[in-house]
Formats: structure tokens, C-alpha cells, sequence
């Protein structure tokens, strides 16, 4: 907006030559009407529409249409209006003076004004065009930071998102993994079935109520040999314990249950396999046997 001056000798006699007009065309045009007190109204609008218009030009107003102010062009049409109208009272009255003289009051009024505005305006003030260039500029420049903004919300809502999903997966392997050891502590400790072993068959002749050891003579009065170390410890040794070796030291659970089956054809398969699962699953779990 232009920056105005803040006073101008033609200040005075404009303002004086706009009441003497409101006044002229009120009069004139109620007396053209007939409608009595009532047609003040139409009167006083009429002329208060082009004052109305000056100031909007002073103020800067502008209303576009196809990239043209129309304000000025909205002051004279209603200024030619009322001119007309002043100049119908003095022709309909038959008095040329008023037909002559009526319209030039509110024209010279505006004529004044126009004068005014130009020397209140600054000459190093922006033109119309200039502003309405830098007016462009401006919107443009507040509508990329409103979009810039919402890229940023856009952003922010992704990453809380993002952050959300990532917590809640960590709570769930957390949680995960206290129920996993707790589990594990809970678990009782995996007995294999007893099986029944089958002695070595025994003659009728001779039955044996007592296992042999190498300290009591036998029948024949002589001493039986005693049985290897590795013998008995296999005899002795339960499916479970069995398990537990043999998986610390096969690779794998296959190899570990043909092993143990090697030593104890007599063994249940099903089970040799579920006592070495389990003796894997606590190796694996305990980080190896305590």
C-alpha cells in the first residue's frame, strides 16, 4: 500500500466541496422523487456511494477482474449516475442552471479528491502493478510454507509411527524371552521310563539268587571273571543318562539315538528319541549340564 502524506492543503476545500455536494444531490434528489422524507434515503446513498469509493482509493482497495482494478471504475460509474440524475431534476424542472450546474458539483468534487490522493501519495511509492507483483510473491511464499509445514507433520507422524512399531516389537521379544526362562526353571527335570533290563539267562541247573562279583567263588569253585568297567557302567546307566552323554557328544539327535540303540537294542526307540530331545533342549538351554 502506498504510504500517504500526512497532510495536503487540498484537504480542506475537498472535504467543504463533498458536504456542499452531499447536501445538493440529498435535496435534488428528493425533490426529483416526490416520495417526501423518505426518499433521503435513496439521496444520501446514491452520493455516499462514490464518497465511499474515494475512500476505498485512498485506503488502496483493490478488487481485481482480470488482473485490473475495478474500484476506480465502480467511483465514476456511480459518479455519472448521480451527474445524470441532478442534471433530469434541473431538465424536469425546466431550469437549465440546474441542469448545468447540478451535475458539476459532484464531478468537481471528485475531480478535488482525485487531486488530493495524488499529492498525499508518496512518487517513490509502489505502483499498482508493483504490489500486486510482490503480492504474488508473498502468497506464494506463505503457501510453500504452509506445504512445508505439513511435509513436516507428515514426517513426525511417520516417525512416531516408526518408533511406535519398534517399542512394541522390543516389549514383545522382551516379554518373550522372560517366559522362555522362566519356562526353563520352571520345567522339571526330564526322567526317562524305567526299563525293565533283561538278565543274562541263567542255567536251570544252577539259579543264581545273587549277582556273581569277583570276591564270591562260583559253583565250579572258580572265580568268574570279573565284568569290564565299560560293561557295567552301561548296565547301570539309565536311558537318561545315556541321553545326556551321547548328545554332548553327537552332533546331531539322529546319531545320538542310533547310539544309544546300538547299546540298548532292548530300548524303546520312541522313547531313546524324546529322552535325547530333552537331554538337547537343556543342553541348549543351560549352556551345557551343571
Amino acid at each position: 500500500m502506498n504510504t500517504p502524506r500526512i497532510r495536503t492543503p487540498l484537504l480542506i476545500p475537498a472535504t467543504l466541496l463533498s458536504a456542499g455536494s452531499l447536501a445538493w444531490t440529498t435535496w435534488s434528489l428528493v425533490d426529483l422523487l416526490g416520495a417526501g422524507p423518505i426518499g433521503i434515503t435513496v439521496a444520501a446513498g446514491a452520493d455516499l456511494i462514490w464518497a465511499s469509493v474515494i475512500l476505498a482509493e485512498a485506503r488502496g482497495v483493490r478488487v481485481p477482474v482480470r488482473g485490473r482494478n475495478i474500484v476506480p471504475a465502480i467511483g465514476w460509474a456511480s459518479l455519472l449516475a448521480v451527474a445524470a440524475l441532478l442534471a433530469w431534476h434541473g431538465i424536469d424542472r425546466s431550469v437549465p442552471a440546474m441542469a448545468v450546474g447540478g451535475p458539476f458539483l459532484p464531478l468537481g468534487t471528485k475531480c478535488l479528491w482525485l487531486m488530493a490522493l495524488a499529492d498525499m501519495r508518496d512518487p517513490s511509492a509502489l505502483t499498482d502493478t508493483e504490489r500486486a507483483q510482490l503480492a504474488d510473491l508473498e502468497r506464494g511464499m506463505r503457501f510453500e510454507e504452509a506445504e512445508h509445514r505439513i511435509a513436516l507433520r507428515r514426517r513426525e507422524m511417520d516417525a512416531e509411527r516408526l518408533l511406535a512399531d519398534v517399542s512394541v516389537d522390543f516389549e514383545i521379544e522382551l516379554a518373550r524371552q522372560d517366559k522362555g526362562r522362566e519356562l526353563s526353571r520352571r520345567a522339571p527335570i526330564a526322567i526317562a521310563p524305567i526299563t525293565i533290563e533283561h538278565e543274562p539267562e541263567q542255567r536251570p541247573s544252577s539259579p543264581i539268587t545273587h549277582p556273581i562279583t569277583p570276591e564270591q567263588p562260583h559253583a565250579s569253585q572258580h572265580p568268574e571273571p570279573a565284568p569290564t568297567s565299560v560293561i557295567a557302567d552301561r548296565e547301570q546307566k539309565s536311558i537318561a543318562d545315556l541321553a545326556r552323554e551321547h548328545v554332548a557328544i553327537h552332533p546331531t539327535n539322529p546319531l545320538a539315538i542310533d547310539a544309544i540303540c546300538s547299546l540298548r537294542p532292548d530300548a524303546d526307540r520312541p522313547s531313546v528319541g524324546a529322552a535325547v530331545r530333552r537331554a538337547r533342549q537343556q543342553l541348549d538351554t543351560r549352556g551345557g549340564y551343571r
